[in-house]
């Protein structure tokens, strides 16, 4: 994913959760640094699996998104654990 760009506008749809289904399933986010941030830090886990993140026509499962957010040119602090 060399070839990612962290600033481009993204949307996010949420997995759906196992325990009931509350909130949003689709969400805008201004840069897809952002969305990545948001699944990873802000989503509970069960609602993570089976999210896709599309960032100009092109799309990411949970897997990827993962791998986007550990990546060495994530662009945001992350959260510590």
């Amino acid at each position: 994913m060399a070839d990612f760009d962290y600033k481009t506008e993204a949307g996010l749809y949420a997995g759906k959760r196992y325990q009931g289904s509350s909130g949003p399933r689709y969400r805008r986010f201004e840069t897809a640094a952002e969305a990545v941030r948001f699944a990873i830090e802000d989503m509970p886990g069960s609602q993570l699996r089976g999210s896709v993140l599309e960032v100009d026509e092109a799309r990411f499962d949970d897997t990827q998104i993962r791998r986007l957010y550990d990546a060495p040119e994530f662009p945001l602090a992350r959260r510590t654990p």
